[in-house]
């Protein structure tokens, strides 16, 4: 169950799809107007993510390699077309809300790449934590995003009044360049905290790929920039763990010395006493010593 535990810590925070890895820019700017579209649209997917992988896991063996990623596309899309059917069943207002883009589940990257690098791979339970763990963080960083929105460009967050009557409501947070400018914010802070993102990772001796130059960016070496990005993180977690431990290392050989030079202090006292009550060193040895000199 360990393995289950940090396939969801992993998604959520590890290699958070939205803010680490920067993956599904598309439905993270488009539908974040709102935090209830965010908490929506990051749900939905979750749903088409774990059912997916489940199935993707125990087809691993049956799916020709030549033929995976039609197949996997086939798998993705029978389960968003079953959820789009009951949110326009039971939820029509969120559907409506999400439009178009609960379709394009079906090519979000995100749920295309788990399928490729981990449940294809991979057994049914494992598959089916990672989907749960990518989706929640998904969905955390959908809602986040939708929350700041909606504070900043309606003074509501959930549909509920938050701001004070005098504070006047910044429409362009609910517009299409607020969407940029709050992940930009997010990112910023995840930059000044040194938290992990895709964009304050040390580049290891210039092998990204594309050498950072997301502007002409095609997406084709995105798999091998998240590879020598792991790398990276794994070499700084190791070199901090390092650190570390020969901290630990020093602070155990200093109280070695420290107790054993106590003890030392706390035996030559008793050394003496024996020695006097034997008659090996008078008592007044030290007294007639100084009166001699």
């Amino acid at each position: 169950m360990n393995k289950c535990t940090e396939r969801i810590y992993n998604g959520i925070v590890k290699e958070n799809p939205t803010f680490v890895l920067m993956l599904g820019m598309c439905p993270t700017l488009a539908v974040t107007i709102s935090a209830m579209n965010g908490l929506g649209m990051g749900l939905t997917t979750t749903v088409v993510l774990v059912m997916s992988n489940m199935l993707i896991s125990l087809l691993r063996k049956v799916i020709p390699d030549k033929v995976r990623m039609p197949a996997f596309i086939v798998v993705v899309a029978s389960f968003v077309t079953i959820v789009q059917m009951l949110l326009k069943a039971y939820l029509p207002s969120l559907d409506q809300s999400l439009g178009i883009y609960i379709p394009l589940i079906v090519v979000n990257c995100i749920i295309l790449g788990r399928a490729e690098s981990y449940a294809s791979k991979n057994p049914v339970l494992p598959s089916v934590f990672d989907g749960v763990g990518m989706g929640l963080g998904f969905t955390a960083g959908l809602t986040a995003i939708g929350i700041f929105r909606e504070l900043l460009g309606a003074g509501t967050v959930f549909g509920l009044h938050i701001m004070p009557d005098a504070y006047v409501p910044m429409a362009i947070f609910v517009r299409a360049p607020g969407a940029f400018f709050v992940l930009a914010a997010l990112t910023c802070l995840q930059n000044k905290f040194k938290m992990p993102s895709a964009t304050n990772v040390p580049k290891a001796d210039g092998a990204i790929a594309c050498s950072g130059n997301c502007s002409s960016c095609s997406g084709t070496v995105c798999a091998a920039n998240h590879a020598v990005l792991a790398e990276e993180r794994e070499r700084i977690a190791a070199e901090a763990a390092a650190k570390k431990a020969a901290a630990a290392a020093a602070a155990k050989e200093a109280a070695a010395k420290k107790a054993a030079a106590q003890q030392t202090a706390a035996e030559v006292p008793a050394v003496k006493s024996a020695q006097q009550a034997e008659g090996t060193v008078p008592a007044d040895a030290g007294k007639k010593e100084g009166e001699t000199k």
